[in-house]
């Protein structure tokens, strides 16, 4: 594996998120609960954008990013437009951040510890991939849950 396969990837998913929320027949669903649904469509978006401006663009792109976790999961009605916006500009982090990164690169250790020992820069993108992969599988079903 090398950057642009990983740029491959998140692009891929992260294009596949906006059209999630493209397919939601009314914009207010994507904030919608029910029952036992923790979090909305919306809110999953949010999380990602966090995410990946965090552990790519702040820790390999050096963007300087300020998280606020606690907002990804508490901020409510944004629009869609404003979300696909954000995406968009995630996946544009992500090609930066990545675009000039080496084999090499990738073999050195992630620069702050996020799992039970400190793991390599791949290690952590292929973890990133998984988190990606597995909430958009929830944006899918949220949205297909919802809106039935």
């Amino acid at each position: 594996m090398n950057g642009n396969d990983f740029i491959t990837f998140f692009e891929n998913d992260l294009n596949q998120v906006i059209a999630e929320l493209e397919l939601y027949q009314k914009e207010e669903n994507i904030w919608r609960v029910e029952q036992n649904i923790a979090n909305s469509a919306g809110n999953l978006c949010l999380h990602l954008i966090g995410n990946l401006h965090t552990f790519i663009g702040k820790e390999i792109g050096k963007t300087n990013y300020v998280r606020n976790r606690a907002l990804e999961f508490s901020q409510k009605d944004v629009s869609r437009t404003t979300l696909i916006i954000s995406i968009k500009d995630t996946i544009a982090m992500v090609k930066t951040s990545l675009h000039a990164i080496t084999e090499e690169d990738l073999k050195k250790d992630y620069p702050i510890m996020k799992f039970s020992k400190v793991e390599s820069i791949e290690y952590l993108l292929v973890h990133l991939i998984k988190h990606l992969a597995y909430h958009l599988g929830q944006i899918n079903y949220h949205r297909r849950l919802i809106e039935v």
